[in-house]
């Protein structure tokens, strides 16, 4: 889920964190869940151009968007995901209020079986 810089009422809003404390604990009960974590404002980028890398120490000051956590579900389909994902973001909706902003991104993980045999 990404978030506004400026709505850091995410972080401090007992009922918000009470709720998906309840949502989380369902996901897990239902064997979706294989790993579930937040993310530091802070880190390090190493870049690679022309052959050089660069590493640059953050915070960003230029970053507009925040990734405040992260999931990994194993479910059967996308739509699932997307359904597990609304349900999220309806309760940032449903204690926040209407105004509140968030994304939440759906990408789907390979491991070395999606590549073949010469990966296995």
């Amino acid at each position: 889920m990404k978030r506004n810089n400026r709505d850091m009422r995410i972080a401090s809003d007992p009922k918000l964190m009470l709720e998906v404390g309840k949502f989380s604990q369902e996901m897990i009960r239902a064997g979706v869940v294989v790993a579930t974590g937040g993310i530091a404002s802070k880190g390090t980028v190493i870049t690679a151009v022309n052959g050089d890398l660069t590493t640059t120490d953050g915070p960003y000051a230029e970053a507009k968007e925040v990734i405040a956590g992260w999931v990994v579900l194993e479910v059967k389909s996308k739509a699932e995901a997307v359904a597990i994902a609304a349900r999220f973001m309806k309760i940032h909706q449903d204690v926040l209020g209407a105004g509140w902003e968030g994304e939440a991104e759906i990408l789907q993980v390979f491991g070395p079986e999606d590549f073949g045999p010469t990966f296995n």
